[in-house]
C-alpha cells in the first residue's frame, strides 16, 4: 500500500526534484513542473511516453498540453498527498526529455 510521505523522507526524495524545476503547489500536496519542447509533436511525444509509465505503475499524472507546453501536476488521491510514486513518476518524466 501506498503511504504519505512523511517529513523524514520528503526532502532526500523531492530535493532532488527542486533542483530539476519541480516545485510544491501552493495549497495542495503535490509537485508541479512545466516541460517545454520545440513543437506540439514533441509535447505530444513526451505526453504519450509518460503515459505509459503512469499506467504501469497506476499512477496517473494532473496534466495539460499548450501546443509545446506540457504542464505536469503530480500527487497521489489515495493518500491525499505525496508519495513515493510522485518521487518516482516525476524522476522518469525528467529522464524521458
Amino acid at each position: 500500500m501506498t503511504e504519505k510521505l512523511s517529513e523524514e523522507t520528503r526532502g532526500p526524495l523531492l530535493k532532488p526534484l527542486f533542483d530539476t524545476g519541480w516545485e510544491l503547489v501552493e495549497g495542495r500536496d503535490a509537485i508541479r513542473k512545466t516541460f517545454k519542447f520545440g513543437d506540439f509533436v514533441e509535447a505530444f511525444a513526451f505526453m504519450t511516453k509518460a503515459a505509459i509509465w503512469a499506467e504501469k505503475w497506476n499512477h496517473h499524472p494532473e496534466w495539460s498540453n499548450i501546443y509545446n507546453k506540457v504542464t505536469v501536476l503530480l500527487t497521489t488521491h489515495d493518500v491525499e498527498g505525496l508519495s513515493a510514486l510522485d518521487a518516482k513518476l516525476a524522476r522518469k518524466m525528467d529522464g524521458l526529455i
